[in-house]
């Protein structure tokens, strides 16, 4: 197969961070990914105390954040939190990439960040302020801390990004797109360094609120590590989480040039839409399938090189069916465990819940780790697997398997489907 575009720029993966439940680094992430260390837990927040009616009490929130390693307290408060946790992790890929952002060229570099609902916290206190003390106490940063590209603002202000910028919002599919948008920039050459990823903040009481009126959220309120399941028989809805990853992305050439430690490469990536329903996936995983497939082509890959996936898998029982579904119209043998496939498939939100549109920059820990470490994160919580999932799910404890490329799958509603490919760097 040859590549569409393999004569535009490499580019490679110099710098990663992440704040998650799991910890509030990309290492700490990693550990907990692969060790299958469990970050579900009751929500503390003072809303399930405020309010009567909760049948949801459990999320994947970062507990003791401290934004200080990054911010200055006295900018934290214009800042949402979505904003902050993606500072604080565009700080650890930063300094893991070794870059000086002090000198230039800083046209040549960017930034594309992602959120499903952005400063969704800020809406909220907005609104109750409005309402109990009218419009005049309304905070004056309201609109800069609450707008989904804030994030994005703030970290090219912060590193002097002065070249591509911009913001996704495509619902749990939008750190994906921000991703391969930042990817696009150096592949074209139009950009040495990109940072990329995406942020949420999300664990508040309009969005508990308004995911659990739809039933899409697991009530296993007496047993929070237990409560995602992915592909498990008895998944009943997903754990929503909050957390944040972003990456700096850069051309082989100028990562090479410096000497940099590069950790791993975005080899193609592509996106689709299912374009038939506002919230639930395609059945059969059309437009998912679809992702996938332009993926293999744009990176010009087989169905074989691709080791191991790491789904959305959110444990909703629609969700997961579609994206088996997918998987296996794409794969066929190589993925079927009755055909003797090689394809392994976990889930980490099975740990950490889901941080909706900070989902595919927090899982490409994930991808990363089993690149480097030839470890493969576990689907917890797999103890009978529906029986109609004909593929190796990794159930329950870690794999050693040395893979060559891993796929990251991202979808959200509105039927927005990513699907991007990493390899391990060959030099």
């Amino acid at each position: 197969m040859t590549s569409r575009t393999q004569q535009h720029h490499r580019v490679v993966i110099t710098g990663m961070g992440a704040v998650t439940n799991l910890g509030q680094t990309a290492p700490e992430t990693w550990d907990a990914m692969r060790a299958g260390r469990n970050g579900i837990s009751l929500i503390e927040a003072p809303f399930i105390h405020e309010y009567d009616g909760w049948s949801v009490k459990i999320a994947g929130q970062v507990k003791d954040f401290d934004f200080s390693v990054a911010i200055d307290p006295r900018d934290a408060r214009k800042l949402d939190r979505s904003t902050q946790l993606g500072m604080v992790a565009a700080e650890e890929a930063v300094k893991q990439s070794g870059l000086d952002f002090n000198t230039g060229p800083f046209e040549r570099r960017g930034v594309v960040v992602g959120s499903g609902v952005g400063g969704i916290i800020t809406i909220e206190e907005g609104f109750i302020v409005l309402t109990q003390k009218g419009p005049g106490r309304i905070n004056p940063f309201t609109v800069p801390r609450l707008m989904v590209n804030a994030t994005s603002g703030n970290v090219s202000i912060r590193y002097n990004l002065q070249g591509p910028a911009s913001a996704h919002a495509t619902a749990c599919a939008s750190s994906g797109h921000a991703m391969l948008d930042a990817a696009g920039y150096i592949r074209r050459g139009q950009a040495d360094v990109m940072l990329a990823g995406g942020t949420e903040a999300a664990v508040s009481a309009l969005c508990i609120g308004a995911f659990m009126t739809m039933k899409a959220l697991s009530t296993r309120n007496d047993a929070p590590e237990k409560a995602s399941r992915p592909f498990d028989l008895n998944r009943d809805g997903f754990v929503l989480a909050e957390g944040a990853g972003m990456v700096v992305l850069e051309s082989e050439e100028h990562a090479k040039a410096r000497g940099a430690i590069i950790l791993g490469e975005l080899v193609g990536g592509a996106n689709s839409s299912d374009a038939s329903h506002i919230t639930a996936p395609n059945a059969e995983g059309r437009g998912a399938a679809r992702s996938m497939q332009w993926a293999l082509q744009d990176a010009g890959l087989n169905l074989e090189d691709i080791d191991y996936i790491n789904a959305h898998g959110t444990s909703t029982p629609l969700g997961d069916s579609a994206e088996v579904h997918a998987v296996l119209s794409v794969f066929g043998d190589h993925a079927r465990r009755s055909a003797g496939g090689k394809l392994l498939m976990s889930s980490t939100k099975s740990i950490h819940g889901h941080c909706l549109g900070a989902s595919g920059a927090v899982e490409t820990v994930a991808c990363i780790g089993a690149l480097q470490h030839g470890i493969i994160p576990p689907t917890m919580n797999l103890d009978n697997q529906d029986p109609g999932f004909d593929m190796d799910l990794v159930a329950n404890q870690a794999r050693e398997r040395s893979i060559k490329y891993a796929m990251n799958n991202t979808f959200g509603f509105g039927g927005h489907n990513v699907a991007m490919i990493f390899g391990r760097y060959d030099g």
